[in-house]
């Protein structure tokens, strides 16, 4: 068996594609489509909401640029997975045991605390539409749904539910854009960069903080589970990742049109966290009438439930990659894919240990830890993606040139500001 000068062995003299010799051709639905769906949950729709309402379009620009930062980091962990046929966490082994000590524990704190966020960002929908039924309940329902759903299902079959999810969200979020009639002037304007006088938090959490998650780094994880191994599929996988992109620019654009349009009109304020969604089916209540509110609920459980369906399954993949190269056995064992031990071991801790937080809340030294490490994540795959993606550690006719490092650069620098503040807020909080 050959070897690199890592000592590993060589990516692509064991990995083929699974796809019989068929020319690649771009479709639809595809792994960047569900890398962008998981991305997009119910904290950045409030995000993009409250920045409409206060700033109205001039943060337009900011939400253009997050879909171009989205599009080279997800392309760069999408090409170090084709050009070299190593999953991206054995590419970070490369770069130093730094990065299995950070990663190590941030990926076993971020799964506990966020499994209980999402199934609650989840219900809160659905207790708005049935209250008879106690949020909790629906929460637990919720993770437990999605438990269901990835681990009896493979990846043509998750795909598919993903896809239907996006079309509810894209559809539903779409048409109250349309519904509320954007100022197509001030758009034309808000194109200028420019950050308000107190916007600069809006503006890093739009250019940044939208559909950025550690899903991104998952992406290389869902092409190869899509069948898709080597260089063959580069062209395709950089329209995949690029159109999906662009429908969730058309989607958080949408979130800002209604922001500035239904919210700013009303002027009513919008409650942090994920009940400022609530907040928004009031105000659509009363301006268009119960059904578009009622819609506007079923968009918004779409968006968040992609979410747990697509971290339950693109995670948990990255946790089985981890530990099975951890135990030695490779990132090819039947351990680490969907479906393996190691695999299932991650969705049970996603949807089990976490319900306990739904009766507790979350104690301060956890939330501490889950946010120091996750502010630092999205710095943490700029910077690394930077290392990988030049020099031995891939083919140099896939390697960065001089525009794209420059790119990834300033991508990492805002980042870190973003990862900084976001450090910052949760330190205020724990001492609040």
């Amino acid at each position: 068996m050959s070897t690199d000068d890592f000592g590993r062995k060589t990516g692509h003299s064991e990995r083929v594609d699974d796809d019989e010799g068929a020319v690649p051709r771009w479709k639809i639905v595809g792994p960047g489509l569900v890398v962008a769906a998981t991305g997009v949950g119910a904290a950045d729709m409030v995000a993009t909401l409250a920045a409409g309402s206060r700033y109205g379009y001039g943060l337009l620009w900011a939400v253009i640029l997050g879909v171009i930062l989205k599009i080279i980091l997800v392309e760069g962990a999408g090409r170090y997975t084709l050009a070299t046929g190593y999953t991206i966490f054995e590419g970070w082994r490369t770069l130093g045991r730094w990065t299995t000590w950070y990663f190590g524990p941030y990926i076993i704190i971020w799964g506990f605390v966020y499994g209980a966020s999402a199934m609650s960002s989840t219900a809160l929908p659905l207790a708005a539409l049935f209250p008879a039924v106690p949020l909790t309940v629906w929460a637990i329902i919720m993770g437990l749904a999605g438990f269901v759903m990835v681990w009896f299902n493979r990846y043509a079959v998750f795909e598919k539910i993903t896809a239907a999810l996006v079309g509810i969200m894209f559809v539903t979020i779409v048409t109250l854009a349309v519904i509320a009639v954007p100022n197509f002037p001030d758009m034309i304007r808000g194109l200028v960069p420019m950050i308000p006088e107190g916007g600069l938090i809006y503006t890093l959490a739009l250019a940044g903080g939208v559909g950025g998650t550690i899903t991104l780094a998952a992406y290389g994880y869902w092409l190869r589970e899509k069948g898709w191994y080597t260089p063959k599929w580069m062209r395709v996988m950089r329209i995949d990742n690029t159109m999906a992109y662009v429908l969730t620019g058309i989607f958080v654009l949408s979130m800002l049109v209604v922001g500035a349009e239904v919210v700013q009109a009303a002027g009513v304020s919008i409650s942090a966290g994920d009940e400022g969604l609530l907040d928004l089916r009031e105000v659509l209540n009363e301006r268009y009438g119960d059904f578009i509110g009622t819609m506007f609920l079923v968009g918004f459980w779409a968006a968040a439930f992609s979410s747990i369906i697509g971290v339950w399954n693109g995670v948990s993949l990255m946790f089985a990659d981890f530990w099975g190269n951890m135990r030695g056995v490779g990132s090819d064992h039947p351990d680490t894919r969907v479906g393996g031990k190691y695999f299932k071991f991650y969705i049970l801790w996603l949807t089990f240990p976490p319900m306990i937080l739904l009766f507790l809340g979350r104690p301060i030294g956890l939330v501490l830890a889950y946010g120091v490490l996750g502010s630092l994540f999205m710095p943490f795959l700029a910077l690394t993606l930077l290392g990988l993606l030049n020099g031995r550690r891939i083919p140099k006719e896939w390697a960065n040139r001089l525009h794209t490092n420059i790119a990834l650069g300033i991508t990492a620098l805002l980042f870190l500001a973003l990862g900084i503040n976001q450090l910052w807020s949760a330190l205020q909080d724990v001492i609040g």
